[in-house]
């Protein structure tokens, strides 16, 4: 297949982290032909796509992991594969590139839908599943965050709607003097609605990520917070474990899988504390090589055989 990467950098790539480079190493060794290209060089030309894409060739070397050929226009109609790989915030570049790649429907298989991508934002998607979520208000009224506080003993969590690695997110807690600042820094002083939600006793465990592929989870790791620290995101210091899906985590998947496939949300991560369901994060899920090194199975190619299954099933 030609399968085209919608990416940041590579330059911003790291070798044994990053779960687009181990996807698009994977894609490589089964023989499918590899492009990387920019957000900011996508664009429409009447209804046709276009972008400015480079060859890529892919090695685990950490001085040079990805390297560019001559950079060239390429209708995006001819690829078959378009994976939106670009890292968050979900902003106004992201949207736009999403309504560009509308263009494409029917004609290339895109990774996630574009439309799934504007629908599902990775804190309110959730919510579709509230049955298996905890208690969790979506506002930016103060008197209603305070009171929801107290309904929930006292002690809650505070992050944006539009946030992501762990920014923004705070406690709460009944009594605590800085209580009415960070509410108001979270809301905007209340122009802004914020994910406030109870605070769920296992978190200092760490939570699960599982990643699901067209529906179906194909593995978990457990992120374990530093002392001290609510978050859990590699990347502000969290730790990484195996993790076995529970029978929980297996009936939260069945729950979710069907509206991501009716989504054409295909490659998901959704994370789970306990035995609640927090977050579906589908823009740029991470975290295939930890679970791969840690289960020593080869995800990433599981990955790429269910894209090339899914591929010849659209063709036919």
């Amino acid at each position: 297949m030609r399968m085209v990467f919608i990416m940041d950098e590579v330059s911003t790539v790291i070798v044994d982290e990053d779960t687009s480079f181990a996807l698009m190493l994977a894609a490589q060794a089964r023989g499918h032909q590899l492009e990387h290209c920019r957000v900011q060089d996508v664009w429409l030309d009447g209804a046709r796509v276009i972008g400015l894409a480079r060859p890529a060739t892919l090695r685990r070397d950490a001085a040079q992991p990805v390297s560019l050929g001559e950079a060239r226009e390429l209708d995006l109609a001819e690829a078959d594969v378009i994976f939106i790989r670009k890292d968050p915030p979900f902003d106004a570049p992201y949207l736009w590139l999403t309504l560009i790649l509308e263009h494409l429907r029917g004609q290339a298989l895109i990774v996630n839908d574009p439309r799934g991508l504007r629908d599902a934002n990775e804190k309110l998607f959730t919510h579709w599943f509230s049955s298996v979520m905890p208690r969790t208000l979506v506002t930016g009224n103060k008197a209603r965050i305070t009171a929801f506080i107290n309904e929930v003993g006292g002690s809650a969590i505070i992050k944006p709607v539009d946030g992501h690695g762990g920014a923004g997110v705070f406690a709460l807690r009944t009594g605590d003097g800085n209580l009415n600042a960070l509410i108001e820094a979270s809301t905007s002083g209340g122009a802004r609605v914020a994910i406030v939600q109870q605070l769920i006793a296992e978190v200092t465990q760490g939570d699960k990520r599982i990643l699901l592929v067209d529906g179906e989870p194909i593995g978990a790791i457990l992120r374990v917070p530093q002392s001290g620290d609510l978050r859990s995101n590699i990347h502000v210091g969290g730790t990484v474990v195996r993790a076995e899906l529970s029978e929980r985590d297996l009936e939260i998947c069945r729950l979710v899988g069907p509206k991501l496939r009716a989504e054409g949300l295909f490659f998901v991560g959704i994370d789970v504390i306990g035995p609640f369901l927090t977050e579906v994060n589908v823009t740029s899920p991470t975290g295939i090589q930890q679970m791969s090194r840690l289960s020593g199975e080869d995800l990433e190619a599981g990955v790429i055989e269910a894209l090339e299954a899914k591929h010849a099933d659209a063709a036919r």
